[in-house]
């Protein structure tokens, strides 16, 4: 037993323990409370992570659940649109409709718009301006896909210039259309009343052309407007019109007065059908390999092509003969000389030799010609035919020959051809000329050969170079001034291969043939003046008599002025002006000149002028060169030439192919019994007509689904990347019709997590907002800055790609997919979040669909329409008078984007790993982190992992940690790897197989990255920058190979383990 001593001392001690110990108990306990806070934390986070997932999961189920009754409550007139009066403002449904439909979205917009006068231009307003001419269709044309395709680039230019605050002016008119018009009326005569013409004479036949115009004539127009063209229909005009007419008067006779118009006798395309002179565009050139018969107008049995016949010519003084070659055997008859190479050795003994012609004794010289003679081509000689013959005309002026036309008009020989064959329609007598050598002897022989054959595009007639008495445009000095304002870029041409063509043409151009023998088109301002004592009274007679006016009393005044004192009569040219000669002024007169009008004063010159490259010369030049000497300035300061649209195989779209897509069909859909029906309607042949149903049949054996204007018109956008060709595949277009679907669905979604209360602030607090915000308001910025650089700069192409793939990949895929659980419940932590989410999704649907506008221009008005209205903000009534988008800065954060760019990498993969087998079922994921900030970026936006790779957990890893067995892997980047935990469903040999290809994908590239580096030249010619950046992804892609390698190495161990 202790002392008494002990025992209190003991106490003592024991007390001053229990202190020390009471001490450590307390703190311990305070720690574990922290512990058991921390977790509470982590647990009620996790609870409301799952939560929201379980909410995901169950929306659909929900929704399912309540679909029933919703629809048992819904009232089907709430989904319906109300009627809407013509030009009022489009009515909408109270509720959105569950599916998009063209048919109904694209009705009511543009008569409210035409009426609203949102098209129209002010001459006097402050704004700058902004022009485009619309190239006039035909009067007689049809709504083709080239028209779709014009229309659709012009509204978008224009549609994005309105709204980025330009004054903007759209010019609509119709070209009269000369032979085209002309030979319509006539088939029309002679289909109804059995008449040509002639037989009712000039001034009936110019009425019935006037009467058919205003009745048929430009539907062409009416139908723009299915495009949702915005053109300024107050200005439209017509090149006939009264102050048409007056341009082209004008111009005619200031051209003359300045000698710029002159009368000759000169080669032109005659066609023998229609009776005019016709302009290169209108011949269409026919291959021809070998011996070809071809149905020619006027003939019951074909005419043989594609044959070059020899004959011989006695020589003159018992020489022998010398022997000469044809396609066009019949056009001998006007031969006038035989043309040798003067240094050809066989003939040096023929030099100023004449040959006979064996059917009129005429003498024929033989000239010594260089620049036509090929001496080791065929005989070496060539036959000369000056009035038939482009080649042999210039020979003619250079060797001063006799130019001998032998046929009329209507190509029948005529008395200069001689009495065995004239009256001999040209054809028939190819055969009775080759007949008549025969039986002379002449006759050599023939073998097929190869040409291209001139076909007139109206008439279908074979096109016979004439010499006629003809008005020209001397254009040289013009042609300089076009060639210099390219050269000195007054002009620039888009795309730029194109300036090539412009200075060859140009620089090479002949004088310009503008009469044609036609009664519909601008009369010729020049009068025939037929004196007394004038021995020949034709008109023409003597091409010194012609006097120019703008009337027939200012001809009488010239006249008395050229004649004085003598007695005469005046007669008006019965020729009109080829069509390209008001088509030329059209820039001018649509403006008003020659008057000062002040839409000249404001307009002119026009800012663009787009159009197909295949009329850059006929047009384009023209119009160049007469706005510059007559308007005094360049017509337009660029030129964006588009390319020609094919079928899907790449095949020029023929009637007779059956691959003719006609916009409307497209827009509106059609039955394949539709398409055979329009080939009925039409008149091709039986056999032509069987080719083109099968046609049709292979390319749409559904018929073409309804796609609506929007959807077409984006197609033809997105397609001008094709340089000069677009192979246009109809289902790209359904495709892009099926996109307007998903932007429905992501307005009818917004609308409903928006709900009705809510109002979007005037402005946003971008820097407080949640990353997955910032994100997409600064990819936002990027889309807006790439379309309008891309504007800008005329790559359409791009631009629609930049509008699409942020609506598409980021907004409705990442965005829209991303915030959904936020909505899902109302728990109170993500109210903040929730808010945040609602504003930047209002600011993305608004600024998206006015980004969108200029090329879809129905649906985004009928989408803008419903979004709620900014406080403090008067909202413009329509969407295409809003501002377009601009670059905000604030919004801009790379950041940001960088780290999303590795989210998005991140979830790509993890979904990638999903087995094909797997539905809905959520498996547990891990990220290998090799660092602190790819494990930061991960943990920063593991809920957005977690929702958008659809897996149940998301756990880092460190490069110290092992990887979870049972695992799928791939590689995010050299910093990141991802895992998903497949259990029983893993296949290691496939998953050994997939990074066997990934790691060839990645060799292939770091080797071709670094042939670049150590290509001669690269370090001393490649910017600094550039090899540092090359050097970075070097590494990058040898570490993603080695992290690879691991895997790879690990999955060999579990193959060994299994076997």
């Amino acid at each position: 037993m202790a002392p008494p001593e002990d025992e209190e001392s003991k106490k003592t001690i024991e007390g001053k323990l229990d202190d020390k110990e009471l001490e450590r108990k307390m703190k311990k306990d305070q720690k574990a409370k922290e512990k058991a806070e921390k977790k509470l934390k982590a647990q009620q986070k996790e609870a409301a992570r799952l939560q929201a997932q379980a909410a995901s999961d169950g929306q659909k189920k929900s929704e399912k659940k309540h679909k029933k009754k919703d629809t048992e409550d819904e009232n089907p007139e709430d989904f319906l649109d109300p009627l809407t009066s013509p030009g009022e403002k489009k009515r909408l449904s109270s509720q959105m409709a569950k599916q998009y439909s063209p048919t109904a979205v694209e009705k009511s917009w543009y008569a409210w718009w035409e009426h609203s006068g949102f098209f129209v231009a002010d001459a006097s307003s402050s704004k700058p301006p902004f022009v485009i001419v619309l190239p006039p269709p035909n009067v007689t044309g049809a709504l083709h896909i080239g028209h779709g395709l014009t229309a659709a680039i012009q509204d978008t230019i224009i549609r994005w210039r309105r709204m980025s605050g330009y004054n903007t002016l759209w010019v609509p008119g119709m070209d009269h259309a000369g032979i085209a018009t002309q030979v319509v009326v006539e088939k029309k005569l002679m289909r109804e009343s059995k008449l040509t013409r002639h037989d009712i004479g000039r001034e009936r036949f110019v009425a019935e052309v006037w009467k058919w115009k205003d009745q048929y004539g430009g539907t062409i127009l009416t139908q723009e407007r299915r495009l949702g063209a915005s053109l300024d229909w107050s200005r439209e005009c017509f090149t006939m019109d009264e102050k048409r007419s007056k341009a082209v008067t004008e111009a005619f006779v200031r051209l003359y007065k300045e000698g710029l118009i002159y009368r000759d006798n000169r080669l032109v395309n005659w066609d023998c059908t229609l009776r005019t002179a016709i302009s290169d565009i209108e011949v269409d050139y026919k291959e021809i390999k070998e011996e070809t018969l071809l149905k020619v107008p006027g003939y019951d049995s074909p005419v043989q092509f594609g044959v070059l016949t020899s004959f011989a010519y006695p020589l003159e003084g018992g020489l022998g003969e010398i022997i000469v070659a044809t396609t066009r055997i019949e056009t001998m008859l006007g031969d006038t000389a035989v043309a040798i190479h003067s240094k050809d050795e066989r003939y040096k003994h023929l030099h100023g030799k004449y040959a006979l012609h064996p059917f009129n004794g005429r003498r024929l010289p033989i000239i010594c010609d260089d620049v036509l003679v090929d001496p080791n081509f065929g005989t070496g000689a060539v036959k000369i035919t000056p009035a038939h013959d482009p080649n042999d005309f210039e020979v003619g002026k250079r060797h001063k020959l006799d130019f001998i036309n032998i046929f009329t008009d209507d190509g029948k020989i005529n008395s200069n051809g001689g009495e065995e064959f004239e009256g001999m329609p040209r054809f028939t007598a190819r055969v009775a000329v080759s007949e008549a050598l025969q039986a002379k002897g002449l006759y050599r022989g023939s073998q097929k050969n190869e040409m291209n054959l001139g076909i007139c595009s109206r008439s279908n007639d074979v096109v016979e170079p004439m010499i006629k008495p003809q008005w020209f445009v001397s254009c040289n000095s013009m042609a300089k001034l076009a060639l210099d304002a390219v050269k000195s870029k007054q002009i620039e041409i888009i795309p730029q291969q194109y300036e090539q063509d412009w200075s060859r043409w140009l620089e090479n151009i002949r004088d310009w043939c503008i009469s044609r023998q036609l009664w519909w088109g601008h009369r010729i301002p020049a009068w025939y003046v037929t004196l007394n004592d004038d021995q020949l009274k034709g008109i023409g007679s003597y091409n010194d008599h012609w006097v120019v006016a703008r009337n027939e009393e200012e001809a009488i005044l010239e006249a008395n002025l050229s004649f004085s004192g003598k007695k005469f009569q005046i007669s008006r040219d019965p020729d009109v002006l080829d069509t390209w000669f008001s088509s030329g002024l059209f820039p001018l007169s649509v403006l008003g000149w020659p008057d000062n009008t002040a839409d000249f004063s404001a307009f002119y010159p026009t800012s663009v002028l787009e159009t197909g490259h295949d009329i850059l010369f006929f047009w384009v030049a023209r119009m160049v060169m007469l706005g510059m000497k007559l308007g005094g300035d360049v017509p337009f300061s660029k030129v964006y030439l588009h390319p020609m649209i094919r079928d899907a195989h790449g095949r020029k779209m023929s009637k007779s192919l059956g691959n003719v897509i006609d916009p409307l069909e497209v827009i509106n859909g059609i039955s394949l019994e539709g398409l055979h029906k329009r080939l009925e309607e039409g008149n091709l042949d039986p056999n032509e007509l069987s080719i083109a149903k099968e046609g049709q049949k292979k390319d749409f054996p559904n018929g073409i689904a309804e796609c609506g204007a929007d959807a077409l018109r984006f197609a033809l956008i997105a397609y001008t990347a094709q340089s000069d060709k677009i192979n246009l595949d109809v289902l790209r277009v359904v495709g892009y019709r099926q996109w307007c679907n998903k932007l429905w669905n992501a307005i009818r979604f917004a609308m409903g997590k928006l709900g009705d209360q809510y109002t979007p602030p005037a402005n946003i607090m971008v820097h407080s907002m949640p990353s997955i915000c910032k994100w997409i308001l600064s990819a936002l910025n990027k889309a807006v800055a790439k379309t309008v650089s891309s504007l800008e700069s005329y790559k359409f192409s791009d631009a629609t790609t930049a509008v699409y793939s942020w609506w598409q990949f980021q907004l409705c895929d990442v965005f829209i997919e991303a915030i959904k659980p936020y909505f899902f419940n109302d728990s109170e932590e993500f109210e903040f979040a929730r808010a945040a989410c609602k504003d930047t999704l209002w600011v993305c649907l608004d600024t998206g669909l006015r980004l969108l506008h200029p090329f879809m221009p129905f649906v985004t008005e009928e989408l803008w329409q419903r979004l709620p209205q900014a406080e403090d903000l008067r909202r413009k009534d329509s969407i295409m008078i809003s501002e377009y988008p601009a670059v905000v800065e604030e919004w801009t954060n790379e950041e940001v984007e960088s780290d999303m760019e590795i989210v998005i990498g991140t979830v790509r993969k993890l979904r990638s790993l999903r087995p094909p087998s797997d539905k809905n079922e959520r498996r547990p994921a891990f990220a290998l982190c090799r660092g602190c900030e790819a494990a930061g970026i991960v943990k920063s936006y593991e809920f957005q992992i977690l929702t958008l790779a659809s897996i149940s957990s998301l756990k880092i890893l460190t490069e110290d940690d092992t990887p979870p067995a049972g695992c799928s892997i791939d590689v995010v980047n050299e910093n990141l790897s991802v895992y998903l935990q497949l259990q029983g469903a893993l296949n290691a040999e496939a998953e050994r197989e997939k990074l066997r290809k990934k790691r060839e994908e990645i060799q292939k590239v770091q080797s071709s990255l670094a042939q670049k580096m150590d290509a001669s030249g690269y370090r001393e010619r490649a910017p600094q920058s550039v090899q540092e950046e090359d050097i970075k992804k070097l590494n990058s892609l040898l570490e993603e190979l080695k992290i690879i390698s691991e895997a790879e190495k690990d999955l060999g161990q579990v193959i060994d383990r299994e076997k």
